[in-house]
């Protein structure tokens, strides 16, 4: 495995002095955001569209400095009930599928979207309730009539340009836990997979070893980010927390650097289970630590996951 990081932290940054930062980690790889939320600070994707050459120069330009595109991310809502939302979030989705077949970029990393509950909806729903009824209606309606018809147009326009696509499971939108992943990829087909990060099950109370395994080839792309509870918000509130991020004494969970929400034990599990399910791609870092600063919050990071990450292919088990 490699060890790389998501730019979209260093959204103020010019590409030239990103690929600076990262060298200067000693990071293998960087996962590209092309648009929607992750916004596409480093990378004009309709300049690359409209060039090969431009194309070839700007991988030329990483692969000079030792680094590799791990992914590129154009994490969005393409089933927006805001017509005008969702093509857009669509649009972002296929250009980055099409500029990824330029350079070679195996993985698109993106949400699942959430749709609202009716075709009169203005804004998404998202659904965690079996009762009252209407609830379970609405679901079934999400998932017959929105989720599974785009995906399945979706996951052809990737296939047909070569690439996979990597569902980040996020509460928020329709696919936020293994069963919901291997859902969507039973009904479209195995160009669907995941973006797997720990913070977004660690809060919902997940063993996230054991959603490695469950996962298994499915895992397409991988995020190191972690999440600390507040034991005695949780007590009180539970964890299904909608307050604002920057109520950080209020939560009952914030998103933390690696290592400062479960220990290295944990995260040495982790490890080994992505090895034992055959992943042998990208551990991109994820920094949204609202208490350290993007540098202290990278270097940490890196720090603490290096002697976890195991690049070499294992031994033969000589002792047997």
């Amino acid at each position: 495995m490699k060890l790389g990081v998501f730019t979209a932290l260093f959204a103020g940054l010019t590409l030239d002095q990103v690929i600076e930062k990262v060298t200067a980690a000693g990071l293998d790889a960087v996962e590209i955001g092309t648009g929607a939320y992750p916004g596409a600070a480093h990378i004009d994707v309709e300049d690359l569209l409209s060039s090969k050459a431009k194309a070839k120069a700007y991988k030329r330009k990483l692969a000079d400095a030792g680094l590799t595109i791990s992914a590129l991310s154009c994490h969005g809502n393409p089933l927006h009930p805001d017509k005008a939302f969702a093509k857009d979030h669509d649009e972002v989705f296929r250009k980055t599928v099409r500029v990824a077949e330029l350079l070679g970029v195996g993985v698109v990393n993106t949400f699942s979207g959430c749709p609202g509950d009716s075709e009169g909806s203005k804004v998404p729903n998202w659904i965690t309730c079996a009762w009252p009824p209407d609830f379970l209606k609405a679901l079934d309606w999400q998932w017959e009539k929105k989720v599974i018809p785009y995906w399945t147009r979706a996951g052809k326009f990737a296939k047909d340009h070569g690439v996979r696509v990597a569902l980040e499971s996020h509460p928020g939108f329709a696919v936020y836990n293994v069963e919901t992943a291997l859902k969507l990829r039973r009904a479209v087909g195995k160009q669907i997979g995941v973006n797997f990060d720990p913070s977004h099950l660690f809060w919902q109370g997940v063993d996230v070893p054991a959603a490695i395994h469950a996962l298994g080839d499915a895992i397409f792309h991988f995020h190191a980010k972690d999440v600390a509870l507040d034991r005695n918000n949780a007590r009180l509130n539970g964890v299904i927390d909608a307050k604002s991020y920057t109520r950080m004494t209020e939560r009952s969970w914030l998103f933390r650097t690696v290592g400062w929400g479960h220990g290295a034990g944990d995260w040495a599990e982790i490890m080994s289970a992505l090895r034992l399910v055959g992943y042998d791609h990208v551990v991109s870092i994820e920094h949204e630590d609202a208490l350290a600063s993007v540098d202290e919050g990278l270097a940490n990071a890196v720090k603490f996951l290096r002697p976890l990450i195991l690049k070499e292919q294992p031994a033969e088990a000589w002792w047997v």
